[in-house]
């Protein structure tokens, strides 16, 4: 999807840095630690982890597993609460430096207000055996068993999620941030 930039107003940060993977092990930019989630917790049977390396010359947090449809399951997630809300500012979507083995994953947004585990809004992506600079538009994200207006303010968590079908994944994140 291609989309024009526009110049981000005098003085404010072309990002919010939510994580660059400079704190080391599961630990955020932002402070709070990533979490591994399967579909365990309603009955599911993939399995799956995910751990801080050095992939192709970056530190990356490496989501990998077996995803599988089993007892209605089909997901492995590793998931950061964000510790505040951002910045209240026009941030136009999410951007994120991934590479992988080439198949579909998620990043999925849950906002206040939110309380059920399956809400979330949802945008795919492909990732690359490169390294890849992507960005996400909040108007790419469709909303998944909720309604309202995606707004940046109102972000909670973030997740990078293997979902749907069943594959092995294999995902991993340099950097996360939102941009404007």
């Amino acid at each position: 999807m291609a989309m024009a930039l526009q110049p981000a107003a005098a003085g404010l940060p072309e990002a919010w840095l939510i994580d660059d993977r400079g704190a080391g092990g599961a630990v955020s930019t932002l402070g709070p630690s990533w979490r591994f989630f399967t579909d365990g917790v309603m009955g599911g049977v993939s399995s799956g982890n995910m751990r801080a390396e050095e992939v192709q010359g970056r530190s990356a947090l490496c989501l990998r597993g077996q995803v599988l449809l089993d007892n209605n399951g089909g997901f492995v997630q590793m998931a950061l609460d964000l510790p505040d809300a951002p910045p209240a500012a026009d941030w136009l979507g999410v951007e994120i430096d991934v590479l992988g083995n080439g198949r579909r994953y998620g990043v999925h947004l849950r906002t206040a207000g939110m309380w059920l585990p399956w809400q979330a809004w949802r945008a795919p992506f492909e990732a690359t055996p490169t390294w890849q600079r992507l960005k996400l538009p909040f108007t790419a994200f469709e909303p998944y068993r909720t309604s309202g207006t995606l707004r940046a303010q109102d972000l909670r968590r973030i997740g990078i999620i293997a979902i749907g079908e069943a594959f092995d994944a294999e995902v991993c994140v340099a950097r996360l941030a939102l941009y404007r």
